[in-house]
């Protein structure tokens, strides 16, 4: 990378960062606030009479679950709704025709998404030692886990806004693909509760992998294997990635 295009990323990433660090109250509190009340309505209330869940108290296995939810909807919601208001204040086109590649642009966007992210994922990792003592097992598992799945979810954000025409479509994918995915992920329950059948269907849920990977990192234990988290995380990045890639490239939903 030459210095050029080290500037530029350097740049955009500040933007980025600077855009969602301005209004904080809204980016980075509410989902502290969110994942409290999940702690203390399941973790507390519920986990109670739940019990124990693969040798852990229910608090202690929702834990990961809970930050994992965190990071996905923010790095996903960050860059959706930043690269889309770039299109719609047609602020875009100036990247468009600066002497930056298409990568530069999207590692610009993503690293901005993830950066809130990871923010966002520390603040929810706070709040639930109010209520848990967390045990680390695996430090690399985590860190790998954690820029993984932010990576993906950021880059799939930028896809979403390259197709969105208003700002309707930028919610629809969260609401009606994320929200299901993430509760049918394994955030709450361990898979080995459910009928085989059903373990093999929740099996094609990418967010299982990501969910199981991280709380390996935690807990040391997973529905899956270890390796498998990392291998599918892989290659739906690298899919991702390419498609935002194409989708710039050929100027999709962004030149007229």
């Amino acid at each position: 990378m030459n210095s050029l295009s080290f500037t530029a990323l350097r740049t955009l990433w500040i933007k980025e960062c600077t855009r969602f660090l301005r209004i904080w109250v809204q980016t980075l509190v509410p989902p502290a606030i969110t994942m409290s009340l999940y702690f203390i309505i399941f973790g507390n209330l519920i986990g109670e009479r739940i019990g124990p869940m693969d040798g852990f108290s229910y608090m202690e296995f929702i834990v990961p679950g809970l930050i994992m939810m965190a990071v996905i909807t923010n790095s996903y919601s960050n860059v959706s709704s930043s690269f889309f208001s770039a299109k719609f204040q047609r602020n875009v086109e100036e990247l468009l025709v600066a002497p930056v590649s298409n990568w530069i642009i999207i590692f610009g966007y993503v690293g901005g998404g993830m950066a809130r992210a990871i923010l966002v994922g520390i603040m929810v990792t706070l709040v639930s030692l109010l209520f848990v003592d967390l045990q680390v097992h695996n430090p690399l598992m985590l860190v790998v886990t954690l820029i993984l799945t932010s990576s993906l979810f950021a880059a799939a954000g930028l896809v979403n806004a390259v197709f969105a025409k208003t700002f309707d479509d930028i919610s629809m994918v969260p609401t009606f693909v994320l929200t299901p995915l993430t509760y049918l992920g394994g955030v709450f329950y361990s898979l080995s509760l459910l009928p085989e059948v059903w373990q093999i269907v929740s099996k094609a849920n990418p967010i299982v992998y990501m969910v199981n990977g991280f709380r390996y990192g935690f807990l040391g234990v997973s529905d899956v294997g270890i390796w498998t988290s990392i291998g599918v995380l892989i290659v739906f990045n690298l899919l991702v990635f390419g498609t935002a890639y194409r989708l710039i490239q050929r100027g999709v939903g962004i030149r007229s």
